[in-house]
């Protein structure tokens, strides 16, 4: 844990070939917690192609950060760094500073990055595994707000990953589950409390997605398994999530606020 997308077979599609951009955030200034790889890593290489400057946070993962900066770069727009562990509230307030130096502001913020690990009974969760789980799934998404919000002007956007879990919880993931139905109601009352400053907050509900963090917390015949009993059949392809994130953060979503985007493969949130 947290994995490598490199190392994972088949490798996941982040849009690398496949995302065509269009000018949707041109301009606009985006930080993304977990923008190394899966998810974010996806939504990094749009926003950047849709002409946004972007600031990834990630733990310890150099290798795919740097390879996500090339494709940053290659788009013509500006890449910054941050490594470091977000469930230290110092940490998150030090990136969303690191973020508003080097551009001057702070547009998008997606907080994306988080923790799940599986165990089957209650007493296998320890006291430092339920805390962590919450130090990085919800924490740092009151921190990372809480520090980004003074920067952002009318027009600006939060957007947190959520999760099917969080409306339709696996009982092998407590902890995550239960943090992923916080998420959601974070966003739903952050979203009232910013919608006069003009910022708006919503979440996406990703249903199984092919990224690090499931090699990393299932075993091998779980991992096989994954996404098939989805209508679809399969789990998403990360790229499959980036048009969600994208929607959100453009100018022309501007009524959307308060809202949960499900992209379940056909499964239904309750």
């Amino acid at each position: 844990m947290p994995g490598s997308f490199t190392r994972m077979d088949p490798r996941p599609d982040h849009g690398e070939r496949s995302w065509r951009g269009s000018g949707r955030l041109k301009g606009h200034v985006a930080l993304i917690t977990g923008g190394d790889s899966g998810i974010g890593r996806a939504v990094a290489i749009a926003y950047a192609r849709e002409g946004a400057h972007v600031a990834i946070s990630y733990l310890d993962e150099s290798e795919d950060a740097k390879d996500t900066e090339s494709m940053i770069l290659e788009c013509g727009q500006q890449c910054l760094l941050l490594p470091g562990d977000i469930s230290d509230p110092e940490h998150c307030r030090a990136i969303v500073a690191a973020v508003v130096e080097e551009f001057g502001r702070v547009d998008i913020l997606v907080n994306n990055a988080a923790h799940q690990q599986l165990f089957n009974e209650i007493d296998e969760i320890s006291d430092v595994e339920w805390q962590r789980t919450f130090a990085i799934n919800i924490h740092a998404m009151f921190y990372l707000s809480k520090a980004a919000a003074k920067h952002m002007k009318d027009g600006g956007s939060i957007i947190n990953t959520a999760s099917i879990n969080s409306d339709q919880p696996n009982p092998g993931l407590l902890a995550y589950a239960t943090t992923k139905g916080a998420v959601q109601n974070f966003t739903a009352g952050l979203a009232q409390m910013l919608a006069g400053d003009g910022v708006r907050v919503n979440c996406v509900a990703p249903g199984p997605v092919w990224t690090p963090l499931i090699p990393g917390s299932f075993a091998a015949e779980k991992v096989s398994e994954f996404g098939a009993s989805y209508p679809m059949g399969r789990p998403a392809q990360p790229v499959e999530l980036a048009s969600a994130y994208v929607m959100l953060a453009e100018p022309m979503s501007s009524y959307v606020s308060g809202a949960t985007i499900a992209v379940t493969g056909g499964k239904p949130m309750i």
